[in-house]
């Protein structure tokens, strides 16, 4: 299964714009995708090892590795297009 990380900040705005998206999106996704949110002011260290240096950084990981990369807001046409296309 793939599994998309979202890394976040409770203070960022574009991550508080796409909250309501992202819970829209991943009710589709049930059991094609494994979301996580990952809050890069607790888990910092799992955001450097991603290398993520802006908020909101989508990766889509499968099989332990990276296989695409987005950042900052979207509307949620783009997210599901970028999603079903690296299924």
């Amino acid at each position: 299964m793939i599994m998309l990380l979202d890394f976040y900040a409770d203070w960022c705005g574009p991550c508080k714009a796409m909250e309501p998206i992202f819970a829209e999106v991943e009710k589709e996704y049930v059991q094609k995708v494994e979301f996580k949110k990952i809050d890069v002011e607790v888990e910092g260290a799992v955001a450097s090892q991603y290398g993520v240096q802006g908020i909101p950084t989508y990766i889509l990981v499968k099989d332990g590795k990276e296989v695409s990369r987005k950042i900052g807001a979207m509307p949620k046409a783009v997210l599901t297009s970028w999603i079903s296309s690296n299924l």
